[in-house]
């Protein structure tokens, strides 16, 4: 069958829907080459339209071990070959029937070239996935919706959960999932941590009652400035624990702190984004998903260094406290999909730990 999808500015592109599904939500783009099941399971797309760059789609399966989370939380994706049939020793089914399975519409055969440089032109947008024959009156109306707020209550978990660690004297660290992916967990683990994870709208004094040697703030969808009541809580937590925070962490630290964020043009996502370590002056190669980014102005008068710029556009992508044992970074050190450059975070995080000690 065939679909479309209409921009907010009244822009089309033609393709092939897999099945009779519409999709509406922002539109973004993700330049990654792999890591197509890591994009439709990772949390922080709630809510949106992913299209990927990258040509064919599909083509080495899906698995279980490729879940970020429990479940898709995207509204549609867009690419631009579909591949029915994978070929990968790891995979235990196929891509259409994953979609499927995880309702998420799919519209393929698409030009993405030209949908991802007409949004790196005019920016990010609403836009709908509908079939064809859809009069003009119901993509309107579907384009009237507002864009879902408070993404994170979606996605973060209901209850708290723990991952032990084979160290009896392992570091206990409270994670606060605002969306956070497994591989992140996972990574954290490997590095000897002992994790408890709690819901994203956990209280201040929850969390300190449970007397963690660390806090870790998670990434997660939407605009940090939708959730005025977790950063009044990380405010609190500021000066007790040493304290990471990655992407969506990074932005409510920052928030927090009493700084600014604004929306990016069209967003970082993708595993191939450059970041400059300025203390080690050496370029690393970032997984990345985000829309926002922390506004440099309002960082003056503030306790706050900058650690990290993007080499695209001088963003910033890290912050340290001068004073308290604190950094946080806006990409995605556990880098699943992507290299593992950045994992020296984490053994970071274990040495502030034992310094605060």
């Amino acid at each position: 069958m065939k679909g479309t999808l209409v921009l907010e500015d009244g822009s089309a592109f033609s393709g092939k829907l897999l099945d009779e599904a519409k999709a509406f939500g922002e539109v973004v783009f993700n330049t990654g080459m792999t890591g197509y099941q890591e994009v439709l399971t990772d949390p922080s797309y709630c809510s949106q339209i992913v299209i990927l760059t990258y040509p064919m789609i599909g083509n080495y399966g899906v698995a279980k071990n490729f879940m970020e989370s429990r479940k898709s939380f995207v509204n549609g994706f867009i690419i631009a070959e579909l591949c029915d049939v994978g070929s990968n020793w790891q995979s235990e089914g196929e891509l259409p029937a994953f979609l499927r399975e995880q309702n998420v519409p799919c519209l393929y055969g698409v030009d993405t070239r030209a949908v991802t440089r007409h949004i790196r032109s005019v920016g990010t947008m609403k836009g709908v996935i509908v079939p064809e024959g859809v009069s003009k009156e119901a993509m309107d109306r579907l384009l009237a919706q507002p864009l879902q707020k408070d993404v994170v209550a979606t996605v973060t978990t209901k209850e708290p959960y723990r991952w032990e660690a084979e160290c009896a004297d392992a570091p206990h660290i409270v994670v606060m999932d605002f969306g956070i992916k497994q591989n992140i967990l996972r990574s954290l683990h490997a590095f000897g941590f002992r994790l408890t994870v709690v819901p994203a709208h956990t209280s201040a004094e929850e969390i300190l009652a449970q007397n963690p040697d660390g806090i870790f703030l998670s990434n997660g969808p939407g605009d940090p400035q939708d959730v005025p009541d977790i950063i009044a809580e990380v405010k609190k937590l500021i000066g007790k624990k040493p304290l990471f925070g990655i992407c969506l962490g990074h932005q409510l630290f920052a928030l927090a702190m009493g700084a600014n964020t604004y929306k990016l043009k069209f967003g970082h996502r993708g595993s191939n984004q450059p970041v400059k370590n300025l203390a080690m002056n050496r370029v690393h190669i970032s997984s990345q998903n985000h829309g926002f980014a922390v506004e440099e102005a309002s960082l003056k008068g503030l306790p706050l260094e900058v650690t990290h710029r993007a080499v695209n556009d001088d963003t910033i992508e890290g912050l340290r406290h001068t004073e308290l044992p604190i950094f946080t970074v806006q990409y995605h050190p556990e880098a699943s999909p992507g290299p593992e450059d950045n994992r020296y975070l984490f053994e970071q995080f274990r040495s502030m730990l034992k310094e605060a000690k």
